[in-house]
């Protein structure tokens, strides 16, 4: 009875053993994992030998050394099983949800493949090409096929030939090279040293193995396009059991070869920036620099070593100037608001001229870089330099010899010793060369008013009603001599608009001229202002021949003038009235309107923000 009480206490002692070593091992690998914990294990397991043996010899207690030992090993396999299936799960959902084939749509392979046998055929003679994809089994699976439209008389061989086809297909997927017999050609789809798949072509003339760097180039592409269908096609059942799933580890290949072939076209897209002509540098949010082309590099006058040693602020910094002196707050600014900052950069020393641009870059409204962009604009402002001497030019050089002419026609019109036939042509050259100094300064107002920067207009606190008020007044005797009743429909408590008085008040002019110059007589023209919301609306309406509904459109376009059925157009008319009053009020940040009606008038109007 002894005997088998200390035989039940020795078990108890040696699985209370077991357990707390299990336990022990469990927890230090969770908490510290096996590389740090090693050198603790193999102590432990010293020390569990040294125990054994003594507590057999000295105290007759058996500690079951060896179970102990197996219990531990065989626990902390399952704790680092349990660490790997986690970090499997974690790597699966990261690949599976990042690949861009993730969404379940379905990858129209077969449209691009085909597109692809497309272009190839304008570089080789192609009677047919199809491609194959290599399935599990290691059989091969028609994809896309292309036939040429050329008239393809029928191949009596045609069945041997298709199978002589397969079999040069089998040895292309075998030794991973392209294989070719006379005029068949097979190419493997090769990605990352793996076969996708094989090409098939027949050729209308005997192959050059001349063409065959272009063919493999091709065949990558293809394979890359087999890779995104399979991974989409192939869909594993769980994502929890893939770490035991063959199906599911093929998933997960499939998925790192789909990011690997996004990898190769992303490389392919940024190569783009190296052919154009414009600077372009990309930087990451920790200010390393991504990529720029050599453009950029030939702006900052860097070489590429130099820059690949450089961040973000140390290239702004090449091109710092009076202007832009302080390149972290341009790019804080861009960071903080996500709006971008757009400068010009003038380089006297080196009579440059360049635009520069710097972007947020972001990906589903989550900033993930900063793209800078430089323009020269070193002969589009030579170009506007030209442009501006050319019109300073027709200002002083043209008009000085028009006001002669004008000046002496003029002084002979009132001369009563001239015939009367002579006085009638020297009345014609003076209304021409009136109309003809007319049209150069409204052409003049255009220009010098497209060239000026919108911070140079000068904006005071404007009242639009007094504006139309002292129009009015100086137009009435234009009105008058034209039988024409002019009036002034005014809104009470009409706030002020931040505006350029001098320019405002000419677009109200051009507009009332208008109205006085193509009403019939005896007619109203009315000019109200009216509060609108947040905005202060100035119109002008007239009972006259109004405007067709195909020109309401144009009428706002330089040089455009209305032709109406049975008239020919204005000669008086310069076309450019109207387009200087939208360039102004756009300017300002308002908005022209054109309400017509043909035969009952038209209701020309503007609107301006108040201030």
């Amino acid at each position: 009875m002894v005997g088998y009480a200390y035989w039940q206490l020795n078990n108890s002692i040696a699985v209370a053993c077991l357990i707390t070593y299990s336990l022990a091992l469990s927890l230090t690998i969770t908490c510290f994992g096996l590389r740090r914990s090693w050198r603790w294990i193999l102590i432990s397991a010293l020390l569990i030998i040294t125990s054994g043996f003594a507590g057999s010899q000295f105290f007759g207690i058996n500690l079951l050394p060896v179970p102990l030992l197996f219990s531990g090993m065989l626990s902390l396999l399952l704790i680092q099983v349990n660490r790997l299936w986690s970090i499997d799960r974690q790597l699966t959902r990261s690949l599976f949800h990042s690949s861009p084939a993730s969404d379940n749509s379905i990858i129209d392979a077969n449209g691009r493949l085909t597109s692809g046998l497309k272009l190839l055929n304008t570089v080789l003679p192609l009677r047919e090409a199809v491609v194959f994809r290599c399935d599990d089994s290691e059989g091969l699976q028609t994809v896309a096929r292309y036939k040429s439209p050329l008239p393809n008389p029928q191949d009596p061989r045609r069945n041997a030939v298709w199978r002589e086809g397969i079999n040069l297909c089998q040895k292309a997927a075998a030794t991973a090279e392209i294989v070719s017999e006379t005029t068949s050609v097979a190419v493997p789809l090769l990605h990352e040293r793996e076969i996708a798949g094989v090409l098939l072509i027949r050729l209308a003339s005997e192959f050059s193995s001349d063409d065959s760097p272009l063919l493999l180039a091709v065949g990558s592409q293809f394979a890359r396009n087999l890779e995104r269908e399979s991974f989409t096609r192939n869909a594993v059942r769980t994502e929890a059991l893939s770490f035991f799933s063959q199906s599911g580890s093929r998933r997960k290949l499939d998925a790192l070869n789909v990011l690997k072939a996004v990898t190769v076209e992303q490389r392919c897209e940024a190569s783009t920036l190296t052919h154009i002509d414009d600077g372009v540098a990309i930087a990451y949010l920790d200010g390393t620099l991504a990529l720029f082309n050599p453009a950029l590099l030939r702006f900052a006058g860097l070489t590429s070593k130099q820059a690949s040693a450089m961040d973000l602020f140390d290239l702004l910094n090449k091109f710092r100037t009076g202007v832009f002196d302080e390149p972290e707050i341009a790019v804080r600014r861009v960071l903080q608001t996500g709006i971008d900052y757009e400068g010009e950069l003038n380089f006297e020393a080196k009579g440059q001229i360049l635009n520069l641009r710097i972007s947020l870059l972001s990906n589903a409204n989550e900033p993930i870089g900063i793209a800078l962009y430089l323009k020269d604009l070193t002969a589009t402002k030579e170009y506007e330099k030209l442009k501006s001497d050319m019109i300073s030019l027709m200002s002083h050089e043209l008009r000085t010899p028009l006001t002669s002419i004008n000046g002496f026609a003029e002084l002979l019109t009132v001369d009563e010793t001239i015939p009367a036939q002579a006085r009638e042509f020297v009345t014609i050259i003076a209304n021409e060369s009136q109309r003809m100094s007319r049209m150069i300064n409204t052409f003049l107002s255009v220009t010098q008013l497209q060239r000026k920067d919108k911070q140079e207009v000068l904006k005071i606190p404007l009242r639009l009603d007094e504006v139309v008020r002292e129009t009015i007044a100086s137009l009435q005797p234009a009105a008058k001599k034209k039988r024409i009743r002019l009036i002034e429909r005014p809104a009470h408590r009409i706030p002020p608009v931040a505006a350029d008085k001098s320019l405002i008040t000419q677009a109200v002019k051009n507009l009332v001229n208008n109205a006085i110059k193509y009403s019939p007589e005896r007619t109203t023209v009315t000019v109200s202002t009216a509060l609108e919301a947040e905005a202060i609306r100035v119109c002008v309406e007239d009972r006259g021949f109004g405007i067709p509904a195909e020109a309401r459109e144009r009428v706002w376009d330089k040089f455009y003038r209305v032709v109406r059925e049975g008239q020919e157009k204005d000669e008086e008319s310069t076309g450019l009235g109207l387009s200087f009053v939208r360039e102004v009020i756009e300017q300002h940040g308002g908005r022209v309107d054109l309400d017509s009606e043909e035969g009952r008038g038209s209701k020309f109007s503007f609107t301006l923000p108040r201030l």
